[in-house]
Formats: C-alpha cells, structure tokens, sequence
C-alpha cells in the first residue's frame, strides 16, 4: 500500500472517486443538503479547499499500483490545542478486508504527529467499529471518546 499526495492536475480523479464515497455515505445522512444536485451528482462542497487552505492534504490510496481508495487530511482548530483530523476515508469496495485500511491510518497517524481527532456518523456503525478497533491498537488503549462537530470521535495522541 501507498499513499500518493494528489496533485492539483489529479483533483478530477478525487472528485470522481468523491462521488462513489458520497454514494456510499448518503444511507447514513438524514438531511437533503446530501442529496444528488440537478446533475446528478453529490459534488462535495470543501474538495477545491484541498489546494486552496492550508492545512489540508489529499492522498490516493494506492495497491499494486492500481488506485484503491483516498484519505482526505486536514487540521482542524478546537480551542488551544489545535488536532488532526480524517476527513474523509474511503477504500473502493474490492480492497476492502484486506487490512490497507488499518494500514493506511496507521500510516496518517505517523506522517502527522500530535493531538488527532477522528470522527463519523453516528448511523455509521462500520466506521464506529473501524475506527475504534484501529486507534485503541495504535495507541495501546491510551483514547478517549468525545464529540467533534457533534459527530462521535475519538480523541488520541500520535507520538
């Protein structure tokens, strides 16, 4: 597995794989701002911050060099401790139970070191279970709930 920063000339590539993760998480949004425009599409609405904040950092998930999925990093501010955050995360269905997820957290995890904060929605019970499963094994248990956004996350420190 590797992890391959998008380039501005790639975000076409990112915003086609963005529509499949939209799709993916709209069983789990109750409210219409989520539904397809008058195209048909999802169209996420921060994607153009990704080259235009700072802060923000987009990567292919990549496996014997076939596209796999993307990770989508960004910091966030919450108060005086400023944290780290997934974005958004999302392995194409035929890589999924490989473990490249797990590998690719692990992998964020290290690239940015300090406070994290990793959230989801609350009706995603397969995210709740990723994300708890992966971050109380990276940080041996040393994790905290909390809310983010008024989402359900999980608050740790990558040292």
């Amino acid at each position: 597995m590797e992890l391959v920063m998008v380039s501005f000339e790639k975000k076409i590539i990112l915003r086609n794989l963005m529509e499949l993760y939209q799709y993916d998480m709209s069983q789990f949004e109750d409210d219409s701002e989520n539904d397809v425009n008058e195209y048909g599409l999802f169209d996420y609405k921060y994607l153009d911050h990704y080259w235009t904040e700072e802060g923000r950092f987009p990567f292919f998930i990549m496996e014997s060099g076939k596209l796999a999925g993307f990770v989508l990093v960004r910091e966030i501010a919450d108060g005086e401790s400023p944290k780290v955050s997934v974005a958004e995360f999302f392995i194409l269905r035929k890589y999924r139970r490989q473990g490249i997820g797990k590998e690719v957290a692990h992998k964020v995890f290290e690239m940015f070191k300090g406070n994290w904060s990793v959230s989801w929605l609350e009706k995603n019970m397969l995210a709740k279970t990723f994300w708890t499963k992966v971050i109380k094994e990276y940080s041996n248990g040393n994790c905290s709930e909390a809310l983010q956004a008024g989402n359900p996350s999980i608050e740790f420190i990558s040292c």
